[in-house]
């Protein structure tokens, strides 16, 4: 199993990092992708990345909640130091994220139009290095895909969609976006409706941890991607060994660096 999208840098973990590492490979977890939030943390990334390197691969990016209006939006030097970095780090940065849109907590037409701007610049600094985009896109699931769409992206994995399965179809039939399915499908009718409404060749496994997890209240980590696939096996009616084939042959595909 390749786990496409989590937080593994974040600081909920630096206690026991290496110990959710370990179970992460004892549940069958070959790939760990850790991405990054801002410039700051695409730095830790990296170094958390270089702490276990068998098993995390780095993204970097920025968060889209960054254009919250309670919050300092990244100025020219915070997005110029992020490109750079990746830039210097080209052969180890897998993916440029976590990047998006985000409509549920960036209300105002006026951060929206930033957060639109960061998203073309990180699609444009993806094409450049030859990798994809690792999406955010709450609340915005159309916008997302059709400003992604006429930038020209084709590799974009959309991380947790929240969106409607026909907008999902659409990405994948029209863009060959694939879409990662976390572990709080066992509590999401809205993720059941996706997966039923997507083939397997559009499937691939997240964490997002530390939260999405099968219990709201409990810190997620890669190792609960086996609740995914068990989920995603039950709705497709498909024995799970062909859901972690599949699913793992689409994140290799998409992420051609993980090696």
């Amino acid at each position: 199993m390749i786990d496409c999208h989590a937080h593994l840098a974040d600081s909920s973990f630096d206690p026991d990092r290496a110990a959710v590492a370990a179970r992460a490979r004892e549940a069958g977890v070959e790939r760990v992708l850790v991405v990054a939030e801002d410039l700051a943390d695409a730095r830790r990334v990296l170094a958390v990345c270089d702490d276990h390197a068998e098993l995390l691969r780095a993204c970097v990016g920025i968060h889209p909640d960054r254009f919250a209006e309670e919050r300092e939006p990244p100025d020219a030097a915070e997005l110029d130091g992020l490109a750079e970095l990746a830039r210097a780090h080209r052969e180890r940065v897998v993916a440029i994220g976590e990047v998006g849109l985000d409509r549920w907590l960036v209300k105002t037409d006026e951060r929206r139009a930033l957060q639109a701007a960061c998203l073309e610049r990180m699609a444009a600094l993806a094409a450049e290095l030859g990798v994809p985009l690792n999406v955010h896109s709450r609340s915005a699931g159309h916008h997302t895909i059709d400003l992604l769409a006429a930038c020209g992206a084709r590799r974009v994995l959309m991380h947790a969609f929240d969106g409607k399965a026909g907008h999902a179809q659409r990405a994948f039939e029209e863009h060959g976006f694939l879409f990662s399915i976390p572990p709080s499908i066992v509590r999401s009718r809205q993720k059941e409706k996706l997966v039923a409404a997507l083939p397997l060749d559009a499937l691939c496994l997240e964490s997002d941890s530390p939260v999405l997890g099968p219990d709201r209240e409990a810190r997620n980590e890669p190792a609960n991607l086996t609740h995914a696939v068990s989920a995603i096996a039950r709705i497709k009616q498909v024995d799970e060994d062909r859901v972690r084939e599949a699913t793992t042959a689409n994140a290799r595909a998409l992420f051609d660096r993980l090696d």
